[in-house]
């Protein structure tokens, strides 16, 4: 099968790269963009350590094919870290809540916590477990996942409510 070419905007760059029209884009971004942050776990949308964030939305990479990706703005966890270095209040959440064990998991359930923070939405301790729930820590931590989430939407949101819209 003949080769396509990927246009796109990836972590803010706009990026061109070959690829197979059978490919997912989670082979796309691992194998031809050495963007290994992204986890090849399950390959079957079960696990999420393989999400990214498509037009904003959280998305199992591993589900989606290259070919959709064509023009839409991609953010993977090498794209979350701001300019000058410093961790995303997101990530510095799951740090100070001791929300990383062996870190598989991780970068995919960041995207996700991203993903809510930019909603516009606060949040309930068990909409945040619901938000996560197609994500799978084999460490088990998910008290501490769900407290640094919590702690994210907080620290950048205000107080965590019941669901709803943010006032401007």
């Amino acid at each position: 099968m003949a080769m396509r070419i990927l246009k796109c905007t990836i972590n803010g760059k706009p990026v061109e790269v070959g690829y197979d029209p059978r490919e997912s884009l989670l082979d796309t971004l691992r194998d031809r963009l050495h963007l290994t942050g992204t986890k090849r776990g399950c390959e079957v949308g079960e696990c999420g350590a393989c999400t990214v964030l498509i037009d904003g939305v959280a998305t199992d990479s591993c589900l989606y094919l290259t070919d959709w990706a064509q023009g839409k703005d991609i953010l993977t966890i090498e794209g979350v870290q701001k300019a000058d270095g410093s961790l995303d209040p997101v990530q510095q959440a799951f740090i100070d809540e001791f929300a990383v064990q062996c870190g598989f998991c991780i970068p995919g359930i960041i995207m996700s916590a991203i993903e809510m923070e930019r909603t516009g939405k606060t949040y309930t301790r068990d909409e945040i477990r619901k938000q996560l729930s197609g994500h799978l820590c084999r460490c088990t931590g998910y008290e501490n996942i769900v407290n640094a989430v919590e702690k994210a939407v907080d620290v950048m949101d205000g107080v965590v409510g019941e669901g709803t819209e943010k006032s401007a």
